[in-house]
């Protein structure tokens, strides 16, 4: 699906390190970057596996996320400015990096590392595109509203809570308006309405416990913002190696899996994504689909005829395919059924598309 997160931060914060451990583009590291990175990163699920166990498919193609690393921003909109802004607001979701590790050798165009004054300021930067297009809408629907008609009253009322929220220094995501109100700026792509998760960038020795600056980060947070801390040179060395070092590697480290895996997995869900399956002797795969999408819609995903001669859809759970260890089986034990256009498919199941164009 067309659907992307964007790695975004100051200069010198590890976001190209970061995103070339995740993504199958291999990105140039250093200097002042005014170039945009695009690649895709495979989103592990350990459910196809498990499912190849039984089906013995001749390949697996698992589900993967566009990640788009965004030049470094400036204080003051320097350098790349407007033109970054607006590519920051083609994107579904934000991956914030923060700079929280001491290093001589790489400047901090602040002069200091400071994490949490670093999220203040890209904020900020944020927080001034969003009020010039919050603005200029306003405007527009205020002229519209001498027609008389009753949602550009609407519009003009939310647009006005979203200004007074933004003047005063805080996101979009933060101010007061309801879900059913939030359509009022969907076609401005607000840049701080954007869901967002906060990257804390370790040294190596903090990679499982953090440190003084992930920590201020932590306390800065409010109640429901996502973190995670990553340490990017030891998760780029983790990249370069085959498995059995991997795990090697890890296990000296005392991780559990590449911290990335975890950065992955976070862009899927806060994208509001859930996988369906598909498996047979060519293929195993997993397809994307947003949570609370119908059957005939994910037959869309694997091709459009699919879609467009949708019958029916012959469901399983992957629990369930597990658990009877067949598609016989599992209609033996009564778990197979047969859904019709309106069926939600839900996270896991696994799915044969019945069709006829």
């Amino acid at each position: 699906m067309a659907l992307n997160c964007g790695i975004i931060g100051l200069t010198n914060t590890g976001k190209t390190t970061i995103f070339n451990c995740i993504s199958n583009t291999k990105a140039e590291i250093g200097g002042f970057a005014t170039k945009t990175n695009i690649g895709m990163c495979e989103v592990r699920d350990e459910r196809l596996k498990l499912i190849d166990n039984i089906s013995h498919s001749k390949r697996i193609v698992p589900a993967t996320v566009e990640i788009v690393d965004l030049p470094g921003l400036t204080k003051g909109g320097e350098g790349v400015g407007n033109k970054l802004l607006a590519e920051v607001q083609t994107v579904d979701a934000l991956i914030h990096v923060l700079r929280c590790f001491d290093d001589e050798n790489v400047p901090h165009s602040e002069g200091s590392v400071d994490p949490v004054r670093d999220m203040e300021l890209v904020d900020l930067e944020l927080q001034v595109r969003d009020l010039d297009l919050v603005t200029r809408k306003l405007q527009r629907v205020e002229k519209l509203m001498k027609n008389g008609e009753k949602d550009n009253k609407k519009a003009f009322e939310v647009l006005t809570v979203y200004k007074e929220a933004l003047e005063n220094m805080q996101n979009a995501r933060d101010a007061k308006v309801s879900d059913e109100d939030k359509k009022y700026i969907q076609d401005i792509q607000l840049l701080t309405a954007k869901p967002i998760m906060y990257v804390c960038n370790v040294d190596d020795a903090s990679a499982t416990t953090g440190n003084k600056y992930s920590e201020a980060v932590k306390a800065a947070l409010k109640e429901g913002d996502e973190m995670l801390v990553i340490a990017g040179k030891l998760e780029s060395e983790i990249a370069e190696l085959d498995d059995e070092d991997k795990a090697m590697f890890m296990e000296d480290a005392g991780l559990t899996e590449p911290g990335v895996n975890k950065l992955v997995r976070y862009a899927y869900s806060t994208l509001k994504l859930q996988s369906f399956f598909t498996t047979g002797t060519d293929e195993t795969r997993a397809w994307t689909i947003h949570i609370g999408d119908t059957a005939p819609v994910a037959a869309g995903v694997i091709h459009s005829d699919l879609q467009r001669g949708f019958i029916r859809a012959e469901v399983m759970s992957t629990d369930d395919f597990l658990k009877y260890g067949s598609e016989a089986a599992v209609k033996e034990a009564g778990k197979f059924r047969v859904e019709g256009k309106n069926y939600v498919v839900q996270d896991g199941d696994i799915l044969n598309i019945r069709f006829n164009v």
